[in-house]
């Protein structure tokens, strides 16, 4: 019986020595790599710590000095917009305002003529002329109260006490005496020494009863001329047998005659600054 040789056994050729070789080289360069790196960073020292710089104040732009100094863009600019917030219920209280629209808006209605002039026109007939009797009292406070205050020679409530006093004098020079010791009793304060002393939230109430007094009066002379002329027109269509013709219709035309002949809005212009002294 024949016997096979037993299979020689190869070895590991060039090409897997080869590769093993290159994988031993490239793990050790690795090794070496990792092994130098915490070796060539040497530590630093500490540095020393430096000393704090006191910080900068830039207070330039928060300057809300109100007094000694000149004030602040911010603070005047609040003082504005309060003084404008207020500025259609002082035109109302303490100005000639009221009187002068109401007596202006009774001669419209003593002409019959309900929408002519307009609202609008009389509204700004009225303003400018309250600018025009005022002024002499907003002068005075300019004068002695808001120029000083921003230049910073005077605080806020010295400013207030310098400048009510301008306005103070103009309405106790309007205010009847009725009134006045009307409100004084409403207010249950004490009788002041002289009306100086009387404070402004006496003041002003009475000087609006006031002015509504003098407006109603200057209003009914006005509309006398007016109702007399009405009542004339109204006898003539009567006794001539036209009771269907309304007579503010007839009227009408000898009203607006009798207005221009004596130039009635220069006269009520006079009447209403000349109540002003």
């Amino acid at each position: 019986m024949t016997t096979l040789p037993a299979p020689a056994t190869r070895g590991p050729s060039n090409a897997q020595r080869s590769a093993l070789l290159l994988l031993v080289l490239l793990g050790a360069a690795v090794a070496m790599v990792l092994l130098a790196g915490p070796a060539s960073a040497a530590p630093t020292a500490p540095t020393a710590p430096t000393a704090p710089t006191a910080p900068v104040v830039d207070d330039g732009g928060l300057d809300i000095s109100i007094g000694g100094d000149s004030p602040s863009t911010a603070v005047t600019l609040i003082l504005a917009i309060t003084v404008l917030s207020i500025a259609p219920s002082a035109l109302l209280l303490v100005t000639s305002f009221t009187k002068i629209l109401i007596v202006l808006a009774l001669t419209r209605n003593a002409l019959g003529l309900p929408t002519s002039p307009p609202n609008q026109v009389l509204t700004g007939i009225a303003l400018f002329l309250t600018i025009f009797v005022m002024g002499p009292v907003f002068g005075d406070i300019n004068e002695v109260a808001v120029q000083p205050y921003l230049d910073g020679a005077i605080t806020a409530s010295a400013a207030y006490d310098s400048g009510v006093e301008p306005l103070k004098t103009f309405l106790l020079d309007n205010t009847r005496d009725d009134e006045l010791k009307l409100m004084i009793g409403l207010s249950g304060e004490e009788r002041p020494a002289d009306a100086q002393s009387v404070s402004m939230l006496t003041l002003v109430p009475a000087f609006v009863l006031s002015e509504l007094k003098s407006a109603f009066i200057i209003g009914l002379v006005v509309f006398i001329p007016f109702l007399v002329l009405d009542m004339l027109v109204s006898a003539a269509l009567m006794a001539m047998g036209m009771m269907m013709v309304p007579p503010t219709v007839v009227s009408l035309p000898f009203k607006l005659l009798l207005f221009v002949i004596v130039d009635g809005w220069a006269l009520i212009t006079t009447a209403l600054v000349g109540s002003y002294g």
